[in-house]
């Protein structure tokens, strides 16, 4: 069964005194029917006077007198006031998120399955691959595949085209579906917290390549997986969702592996939902996870 519609209020700024009372004010002023609110008070850092505040409210779209545009004029003078960091979206209008993969299949084939399930209830108008390798798998369920090659020598243009393969197609979010390259800093900076990544570890332990053959060697009992969004700095970003699962020392590499799999595509799905229903807010190198 699904929800009615409703409209997503996300929001951070210094904390003070009122935040809460003046936004959930404007909206019963115009009748609105407030569905579920999140709230978190951050303390104030090393070197800070205040601390920040964040804020998720869900409203009934049909119980205001105008649609978003005009609760963007409305709204405005508020956060105005309170220095916010904000958006708001609109439950109804899909997410377009478009998926970069190259070699392994697993957290590909996992989202295509919730997409075409409507698990996730998304567009993705297309998939990005360095390797030819699941251009029929894909185009078979009717999206657009794009083949662009990342070669040592070529890296730069290869981003650029990734990156206006993503504006053409009006992408909200970028998916790395274990997209086995380093991103270029521009195509990072491009995009602030709209490129997500799935790291085969638990980070920040065994960043880069390999992880499980490291985990082997180092011994651990745990190993996991890490979404994350994507930086300049490799492996570096805020992190939105992590799982793990307990090993021995009867278990190989190659069975961690295949564990893995199984925690990466879950954590890459359950991190990719917050985000796209706007449950994700960055502060620093930090995220507010509101689940």
């Amino acid at each position: 069964m699904h929800r009615e519609r409703f409209y997503t209020l996300s929001a951070s700024c210094p904390d003070r005194v009122g935040i809460v009372a003046r936004v959930s004010g404007f909206i019963a002023e115009h009748k609105g029917w407030i569905l579920e609110t999140s709230l978190h008070a951050e303390p104030p850092g090393e070197g800070e006077e205040v601390g920040r505040y964040f804020m998720r409210i869900e409203i009934k779209a049909s119980s205001l007198p105008f649609h978003l545009a005009e609760f963007r004029e409305r709204f405005r003078p508020i956060a105005e006031e309170f220095d916010m960091d904000w958006k708001i979206s609109d439950s109804a209008v899909k997410k377009r998120v478009v998926v970069l993969v190259s070699r392994q299949e697993h957290c590909l084939y996992d989202l295509l399955a919730r997409w075409q399930s409507k698990e996730l209830d998304i567009e993705i108008p297309c998939v990005i691959s360095n390797h030819d390798t699941f251009r029929g798998f894909v185009e078979w369920h009717g999206i657009p595949f794009h083949h662009v090659p990342v070669t040592a020598d070529n890296k730069a243009a290869a981003y650029a085209e990734v990156q206006r393969l993503f504006e053409d197609v009006g992408g909200d979010v970028m998916v790395l579906a274990r997209y086995m390259q380093i991103l270029s800093p521009e195509l990072c900076g491009a995009y602030p917290g709209r490129i997500l990544n799935i790291h085969h570890s638990f980070l920040p332990s065994f960043v880069g390549a390999r992880p499980y053959h490291q985990a082997y060697a180092k011994g651990v009992k745990l190993i996991g997986a890490t979404c994350h969004y994507v930086t300049a700095q490799l492996d570096q970003g805020p992190i939105i969702e992590q799982d793990v699962i307990r090993i021995d020392h009867s278990d190989s590499v190659e069975d961690m592996v295949r564990y893995g799999k199984d925690i990466e595509k879950t954590v890459l799905a359950r991190g990719l939902r917050y985000h796209l229903e706007d449950r994700v807010l960055v502060h620093g190198n930090k995220t507010i996870v509101f689940r």
